[in-house]
């Protein structure tokens, strides 16, 4: 009775193995290579990068908008306990005069993010006497971002990806500039973009955004983009701009 029970076991096992292959396949590959941060899986995946980049959905969504005037930036604040100080919730944070960020996902990693970029601005201009670029205040950030796993210099990184995404907005000699970083050290230029949980609102983006439309009708569309994702009512304590 008990080889059979084994044998029954066996093929059931089997079974499951054959009618879910690639499922069974994908989970016992992230079970081996999902547990190093600089392990590359055999198709080229770093596991832990992709976790960071989830998680990131689950954060509160933040969105940018660029004008010829300037750039907008809009965020939601969840505030889950009716004695929470609203202010006391910073999603939009300045970087120097003329560049400020909004995040989406683990507060506390981006502010570590935050605090480079903060750095790395006013070095520039001690040394040089003129305002860093945004697109350079960018890719500081996103050296940090990729210094996951490493060990044995003076600026030491953190053990694991950085669990946020920032938008990174400015003015510089170049015009208004906006920049999304994820959590891969990865940067890209938009024109418009939303993160966190309401990223879905990009399509709204895609179909109401102009190149042409002033700083005003920006803060408008930032603030329906806002309103269509939000679970409670928009009002000032639970959203901002910048």
């Amino acid at each position: 009775i008990k080889r059979n029970i084994i044998f029954e076991n066996k093929k059931k096992r089997l079974y499951i193995k054959i009618k879910n292959k690639n499922t069974q396949k994908m989970f016992s590959m992230r079970n081996d290579y999902d547990r190093g941060v600089n392990t590359f899986s055999p198709e080229g995946r770093l596991f832990q990068v992709e976790y960071a980049i989830e998680a990131i959905k689950f954060g509160s969504t933040s969105v940018g908008i660029q004008t010829a005037e300037g750039v907008v930036l809009a965020c939601e604040k969840k505030l889950k306990d009716k004695l929470l100080e609203p202010m006391s919730v910073e999603k939009i944070m300045e970087i120097d005069s003329h560049i400020g960020v909004a995040m989406s996902g683990l507060v506390g990693d981006a502010r570590i993010m935050v605090k480079k970029a903060r750095v790395e601005s006013q070095n520039y201009r001690f040394s040089y006497n003129e305002p860093m670029s945004v697109l350079s205040v960018t890719q500081a950030v996103c050296d940090l971002a990729l210094k996951f796993g490493e060990g044995g210099d003076k600026e030491r990184g953190m053990s694991r990806p950085f669990g946020c995404a920032l938008l990174l907005a400015g003015i510089d000699e170049n015009g208004p500039r906006l920049y999304h970083t994820d959590p891969s050290g990865t940067y890209t230029r938009y024109f418009a973009k939303a993160i966190g949980a309401g990223s879905q609102a990009q399509n709204v983006l895609k179909d109401e955004y102009n190149k042409s439309m002033s700083h005003d009708d920006a803060t408008i569309l930032a603030l329906k983009v806002l309103k269509q994702v939000m679970e409670e009512k928009i009002s000032s304590k639970k959203c901002g701009s910048g």
